[in-house]
């Protein structure tokens, strides 16, 4: 309830769109101030539309970064397309993010084209200021504010948290009024499992190679909790996951020199699973060849794409 003299509480959907790599998620785990999206420097890391909470006194900003918009070259990547497209049919407010340190290419004219179709204002975010010099980032907002038109133009490092309360202020005063739509302490509507399958994912990006990245899926098999024999009142989760590759020959380069590399991507995503869920975790890795998913539609549907 808005008390008198107090400007009114808002509230609604905000989307992330950029090409791919534009620190989308950075920003969106930056604005929520926890980790709601994984991060690599591979493209396409983001493969489903993430919800992160901003909660603010005068608002509530539901944030919703999506997968980058690029030219498909597999059924996986036009369904990550719809993804952007249906999203973006339905949100308030349209934060078009485009980094700072490369310039404004192919891949940004042709979101800005897709932007000219939606009705909701659209915020032009500059990010990674923080990687480069003033003279490329005046540039740069130069070059963006030809691009679409835009209701605001702000530059911000979401590493660093340059600008970002002032995104968030400014993203408030273009949504609609109306109630949270989500509760104080919630922060993502990821659901747990999908949140365990990206940290395998997020960690093993960090470790292969090559074309391994684009051709990789994570499913979480079985979950199961039990009292942890180690820890009086504690909990033990043992967690089964498969990493998905296409190919025999991309099997031999997650496993490592005598597993050596999912030994690795293990140790990592466990400690992620650990803060997430607040327990102990037993994590068992597995890797498996699914003959070209990204072209499948059983298989897409299957891994959940």
């Amino acid at each position: 309830m808005t008390t008198p003299g107090q400007p009114p509480y808002r509230s609604g959907f905000v989307a992330l769109v950029g090409r791919p790599n534009a620190g989308k998620t950075t920003l969106t785990n930056a604005l929520v101030g926890e980790k709601v999206g994984i991060v690599s420097n591979r493209p396409q890391t983001t493969r489903h539309a993430i919800r992160g909470v901003v909660h603010k006194p005068e608002g509530q900003i539901v944030l919703v970064d999506t997968p980058g918009l690029h030219k498909p070259k597999s059924l996986l990547g036009k369904r990550l397309n719809d993804v952007v497209r249906d999203t973006l049919a339905d949100v308030d407010v349209i934060v078009f993010c485009i980094p700072a340190d490369q310039p404004v290419g192919p891949g940004d004219r042709f979101i800005a084209r897709q932007l000219r179709e939606v009705k909701a204002p659209v915020v032009v975010v500059v990010t990674k200021t923080d990687a480069a010099a003033k003279k490329q980032i005046a540039e740069q907002l130069v070059a963006a504010s030809q691009l679409v038109e835009a209701a605001e133009i702000v530059p911000v490092s979401a590493v660093k948290g340059d600008q970002v309360e002032l995104l968030e202020d400014l993203l408030i005063t273009l949504l609609p009024e109306g109630p949270p739509l989500y509760p104080e302490e919630q922060t993502t509507d990821e659901d747990t499992e999908r949140q365990l399958a990206e940290l395998v994912r997020e960690a093993a990006l960090e470790k292969v190679f090559q074309e391994v990245p684009h051709s990789l899926a994570v499913t979480i098999e079985e979950m199961n909790r039990r009292p942890d024999p180690k820890k009086e009142g504690g909990e033990l989760v043992e967690i089964h996951a498969l990493l998905h590759c296409e190919r025999p020959s991309q099997k031999p380069m997650l496993l490592g020199k005598g597993g050596s590399i999912i030994k690795a991507i293990g140790t990592e995503a466990r400690a992620g699973m650990e803060t997430l869920l607040g327990a102990r975790v037993h994590l068992d890795l597995h890797v498996t060849v699914l003959g070209e998913w990204q072209d499948d539609p059983k298989k897409l549907n299957r891994l959940g794409y």
